[in-house]
C-alpha cells in the first residue's frame, strides 16, 4: 500500500485496471485488495455516521479515491450518534461512537460483530485492544472502561462482552483515541500549572470552563477533587453513589460561587472561549490548544502528574448491511488501518489503532514529534496545509508513551448512570 501511494497510484486507478484487464475480483487479482467485484463498485455507496474527529469533505475524498465506491459521511454529535443507532439504525451502514456509549448500543442487537479474520492489520492494533489492554508493559491500565473490557463479543450475533481474544469477534474497529486534560493560557497565569488540583483553585475564580457533557464532565471534576486531597475515588470511572453525589453536590457548590465562566459543548466554543480571553484554564482537547495558538493567543496543554482522561472511537456495523457492501466495509476497515488514514488524524492530533502502519506515510521527522515528543524539524502542518507550529515546538504532552502510557481513566457510563444524569440535570439548573 505504501508502494503505491509513493508513486502516485491510488486504489481507484488498481480496480480500474484490473477490471478492464481480466474482469475479475480485485481481491483474486491483486492479493487482499477489495473483495467486492471490481465493475461493481460503482454501485456501492456506504453511508457512516460518526463526528467531526474523524469525518470532515477532506477524509470523505481521500477515502472515495483510494477505495473506488462512494461514501456519504455525516457529523453529529454523540448524543445524534447513540440515538441513531439505538432506534434508526437502518439509517446508516456503519455507526463511530464514543467509547462510553458501546455498552448501550452493542448489546441493542441492532449491531452485527467484526470478524476479525478479515482484518488484514489485526496483528497491529496496539495492546489496549486486546489482552494487555495497555500500550506497553509499564503503561497504566487506567479506572473506568478500558476499551479492551468492551471490544469482544462471543459470536458474530452476540450482545454480550467476553474476554479480550478469546474469540474471533470484536464488537468494533477499532479507530482513533487520544488523551485529555486542560489547556491553559501561560502568560495569564504567570506560573506553571502541575496538577488537576489547579481547575478548583478559587484563584480561578470565574475564568475556567468545564465542557458540557455528563459522563466526562464529572470525571474532569473528578480528577480535580482528588488531586486537591477531597476525596478518593474507588474508580473514577464508576463511583459510587456516595461519590457521585459528593462530586455533584461541590460541582453545584462551584458554579454558585461562580467559579465557572462557561461550559462548553462544541470545539470551535472551546477555543473561542480561550481566544477571546474570557478563561484561562479549561477542559479541552489537544487540537483545540493547537486551534488557539494558531489564532496567536499563547495556549499550552498540560501535562499534569495525575495523568489524564483517555478516549476512542470504534465503528460498528448494523446488522441490514450484508453482501457486496459488507465486503466494501471490509474493504474500507483494511485501508483505514492500513496507513494513510492514520496519518491523516496523526497530523490533527489524534492517534491511529494502528500506529506503525502511519508512520511510513509521515516524514520522519513527523512522526518524531507527533509520537516521540522531539523537536519539530520544519513547520508543522495539518493535513489541508495550514501551519500549527514553527520549527522548534514540542508536542505539549510529550511523547505517545507518555500521554497514553499515563491514562487515570478512560471516557465511561457508570453503573450509577441515571443517578449522574439526574444530578448533572441539577447541576445545569442550579
Amino acid at each position: 500500500m505504501a508502494d503505491l501511494k509513493k508513486t502516485g497510484i491510488s486504489r481507484r486507478s488498481v480496480l480500474k485496471g484490473s477490471a478492464a484487464a481480466a474482469g475479475v475480483a480485485a481481491g483474486a487479482s491483486l492479493g487482499g485488495f477489495p473483495t467486492v467485484w471490481s465493475q461493481d463498485i460503482k454501485d456501492i455507496e456506504i453511508s457512516m455516521i460518526g463526528t467531526a474527529v474523524t469525518i470532515s469533505s477532506t477524509y470523505e475524498a481521500m477515502a472515495e479515491e483510494a477505495l473506488g465506491f462512494q461514501f456519504n459521511m455525516s457529523a453529529v454529535d454523540l448524543n445524534t450518534i447513540g440515538q441513531r443507532a439505538l432506534t434508526q439504525p437502518r439509517s446508516a451502514d456503519l455507526f463511530e461512537p464514543d467509547l462510553e456509549q458501546f455498552p448501550q448500543i452493542f448489546p441493542s442487537g441492532n449491531m452485527q460483530a467484526i470478524d476479525i479474520t478479515k482484518l488484514e492489520h489485526f496483528d497491529q492494533l496496539l495492546g489496549i485492544y486486546k489482552k494487555s489492554g495497555t500500550i506497553h508493559a509499564d503503561a497504566w491500565y487506567g479506572d473506568g472502561m478500558n476499551p479492551s473490557r468492551y471490544c469482544w463479543t462471543s459470536a458474530i450475533d452476540g450482545r454480550d462482552f467476553v474476554e479480550p481474544e478469546s474469540s474471533q469477534w470484536m464488537t468494533i474497529v477499532p479507530g482513533t483515541f487520544n488523551a485529555d486534560t486542560l489547556g491553559a493560557q501561560p502568560e495569564k497565569i504567570g506560573r506553571p500549572i502541575e496538577t488537576w488540583a489547579e481547575f478548583v483553585n478559587p484563584e480561578f475564580s470565574g475564568r475556567t470552563a468545564l465542557q458540557n457533557f455528563p459522563g466526562i464532565g464529572i470525571m474532569d471534576i473528578a480528577m480535580a477533587l482528588q488531586a486537591n486531597g477531597e476525596i478518593e475515588y474507588g474508580d473514577k470511572g464508576n463511583m459510587t453513589v456516595d461519590e457521585i453525589n459528593y462530586t455533584f453536590d461541590r460541582l453545584i457548590q462551584l458554579k454558585k460561587d461562580g467559579h465557572f465562566r462557561a461550559f462548553w459543548s462544541t470545539f470551535n466554543d472551546s477555543v473561542n472561549l480561550m481566544t477571546s480571553g474570557e478563561v484561562v484554564l479549561q477542559s479541552m482537547w489537544s487540537p483545540a490548544v493547537a486551534a488557539v495558538r494558531a489564532r496567536g493567543v499563547p495556549c499550552i496543554y498540560l501535562d499534569l502528574k495525575e495523568g489524564y482522561r483517555a478516549w476512542a472511537l470504534g465503528a460498528m456495523i448494523p446488522r441490514h448491511v450484508e453482501g457486496k457492501k459488507l465486503g466494501a466495509l471490509y474493504d474500507y476497515f483494511n485501508w483505514y488501518h492500513s496507513g494513510p488514514a492514520g496519518a491523516y488524524f496523526s497530523k490533527q492530533g489524534y492517534y491511529m489503532c494502528t500506529p506503525e502502519n502511519s508512520r511510513g506515510f509521515m516524514e520522519p521527522w513527523e512522526w518524531d514529534y507527533w509520537y516521540e515528543g522531539k523537536p519539530a524539524e520544519g513547520e508543522v502542518k495539518d493535513p489541508f496545509g495550514n501551519v500549527m507550529e514553527q520549527p522548534g515546538h514540542v508536542r505539549d504532552g510529550g511523547s505517545f508513551a507518555n500521554r497514553m502510557g499515563r491514562v487515570a481513566v478512560w471516557n465511561s457510563i457508570m453503573d450509577e448512570n441515571i443517578l449522574v444524569v439526574k444530578r448533572w440535570n441539577e447541576f445545569q439548573t442550579a
